[in-house]
């Protein structure tokens, strides 16, 4: 689970790093978007399977996004979704250049820049900038989490009958099969399902009190590095891959307190683990 650490200057000279950059990214994904609902084309590739896209402006907005950086952050390395990279000593940027492509591809307007700082890959600042309507979630390590710098918490949920949880999917086809008998294992518990497309807004809509609780599988690092602090720093229970095996080695989990230890069980028994 997420613990609290010392915070200072350092970690919020971070976090506005984290937040003019992701802003830069944002708006330059923004232009494309508005260029593409006229009319223009935008170009595309698929990756791990054919419902798993990357377009253009994933790459230009990842290379505009490691250009501020080394001027901004000269010598800290870079882990970004489509140029790859590898933790170093010292601060790591975590990037994800559009979190919810597919969705930007159809014209949807949940997608989000997502940018971290990490050290010893513990994120301990980041910010999370939506190109469309221009909200920016943001977080300090142990110092709190805000909406357009509005202090965010999460709900006061505490009836797993009442509570609204929010879930993805693998591009797989046959574990999306295995996530979709999980989710229809859950839906007798709780009061409802969503399933909005990006982990990150997912992450920091716990954060806000918009949904009570978010899981998933298979996410990667630049998926939950930024949108996972704000939640834990809104006050959620979070556990990231690796840290809850009863979940599944990759399951990302993070939940009003409230509600938190009852979800997590019912989830168990409705074969997270095998998902």
């Amino acid at each position: 689970m997420w613990s609290h650490g010392g915070v200072g200057a350092f970690e919020t000279e971070l976090k506005d790093t984290a937040v003019a950059v992701a802003g830069e990214a944002a708006a330059l994904v923004r232009q494309a978007r508005t260029a593409m609902l006229a009319g223009e084309t935008v170009s595309f590739d698929t990756k791990s399977t054919d419902t798993d896209v990357v377009t253009a402006v994933d790459r230009a907005s990842e290379r505009l996004i490691r250009e501020r950086l080394a001027v901004l952050r000269p010598g800290e390395e870079i882990l970004g979704e489509e140029e790859g990279g590898a933790a170093g000593e010292g601060v790591t940027w975590v990037v994800d250049p559009i979190d919810g492509t597919v969705n930007f591809l159809y014209g949807s307007p949940a997608f989000a820049v997502s940018v971290a700082a990490q050290i010893d890959g513990v994120s301990v600042a980041g910010a999370v900038v939506e190109p469309v309507d221009g909200r920016c979630w943001s977080a300090v390590r142990g110092q709190g989490a805000w909406l357009d710098g509005h202090p965010l918490r999460v709900s006061s949920a505490d009836r797993l009958g009442l509570t609204l949880v929010a879930t993805g999917f693998s591009y797989g086809a046959e574990r999306r099969e295995r996530q979709a008998r999980m989710v229809a294992n859950l839906l007798g518990h709780v009061r409802d399902i969503r399933r909005p497309g990006a982990a990150s807004l997912d992450l920091c809509a716990v954060a806000a009190g918009w949904t009570d609780a978010y899981f998933e599988h298979g996410l990667h690092r630049w998926d939950w590095a930024a949108g996972a602090l704000v939640a834990a720093e809104a006050g959620a229970t979070v556990s990231l891959p690796g840290e809850d095996p009863g979940l599944g080695t990759d399951a990302t989990f993070a939940a009003a307190p409230g509600i938190a230890g009852p979800l997590r069980d019912v989830l168990v028994a409705s074969g997270a683990q095998d998902v």
